[in-house]
């Protein structure tokens, strides 16, 4: 199995604010790479972890085993936090760290389908239970539909034109393989554009946000973390794009923000004022240390949010 290096390890663990006893949630446990460290800083604390790929389970579990035995794995997508918490009696935490990037293993898996570099069944989901794969989308979401998504979730300059060469191509046969998508993708924009980058990175993201609906879980297992989390607790986020640390960013500045009916006021009165704060204003980046380790990382960035009332 291809190594996963956790992003941000250390900023993120440190941001915690750990304690020996804190009950925390590592919302995105991934190959275990967060968890280990949490793990260790709370010998008498306990660890909830969610993910919803088996294979990533079936490898953290034997890695954390070997750790401590203070945690709980929760087979399920992280949007059903508070839910599942509530199974286990559990109404408040400590700390929550979300890493919303996709494993390297995942990423390296050439079976899973996430790379545009190796060839493979189109697949890209992270739950395998999933009913909905990247060849079903490719197939058969209208030219609109495509289009809307490559520009949204992929940011991508010749969303439309690829669109119509997907469903000009799928006529004549289904679009089954990574490479065979690439083709097409490759056919859609101008050779100066395919030189600059891989054309196929900003529409295999798109797909695989599609495929697993990233971004609309989002905001709803942030509202539940914001919930949950004790007073002076913290809740911490990794993003990997643009869009990820757009929603991020706004809900953390929504929730340290004065009571808009208030504000300017010299003495507002507790009621109005935030119950959250930013624990750092300005999101952190690798350090050019981890970003020559792991090239990776380059798009990464924490932000980190304390319950203070």
């Amino acid at each position: 199995m291809e190594k996963h290096i956790s992003v941000l390890k250390n900023e993120s663990i440190e941001s915690l604010n750990l304690k020996e006893d804190s009950i925390v949630v590592d919302a995105t446990l991934g190959y275990g790479g967060h968890s280990s460290c949490i793990l260790k800083r709370i010998s008498r604390g306990h660890l909830f972890a969610f993910d919803q790929d088996s294979e990533a389970i079936r490898h953290s579990t034997d890695r954390l085993k070997s750790i401590s035995t203070n945690f709980t794995i929760i087979k399920s997508n992280f949007s059903n936090m508070k839910e599942e918490l509530k199974k286990r009696d559990v109404n408040e935490v400590d700390s929550i760290l979300f890493d919303l990037g996709v494993s390297s293993p995942q990423l390296d898996d050439t079976s899973r389908g996430f790379s545009y570099h190796k060839d493979a069944v189109l697949d890209m989901r992270m739950d395998k239970d999933n009913p909905i794969t990247a060849k079903e989308i490719v197939n058969n979401y209208s030219k609109e539909e495509l289009s809307t998504i490559f520009s949204k979730y992929g940011e991508a300059k010749f969303a439309r034109n690829i669109a119509k060469k997907i469903v000009e191509y799928r006529e004549n046969k289904e679009i089954e393989s990574t490479l065979e998508l690439v083709d097409i993708i490759k056919s859609a924009v101008p050779m100066k554009f395919r030189i600059d980058k891989h054309p196929a990175k900003q529409i295999f993201q798109a797909i695989r946000i599609e495929v697993n609906k990233e971004l609309d879980v989002i905001p709803i297992a942030l509202e539940q973390a914001l919930d949950l989390i004790k007073i002076g607790g913290r809740v911490a986020v990794i993003t990997f794009h643009s869009l990820e640390d757009r929603i991020v960013k706004n809900i953390f500045k929504e929730k340290v923000a004065v009571d808009k009916r208030v504000q300017g006021l010299p003495d507002i009165p507790d009621e109005y004022l935030p119950n959250f704060k930013l624990v750092i204003n300005k999101a952190i980046k690798p350090s050019k240390e981890e970003l020559s380790n792991n090239p990776r990382s380059r798009s990464a960035k924490l932000r980190v949010i304390e319950k203070i009332r």
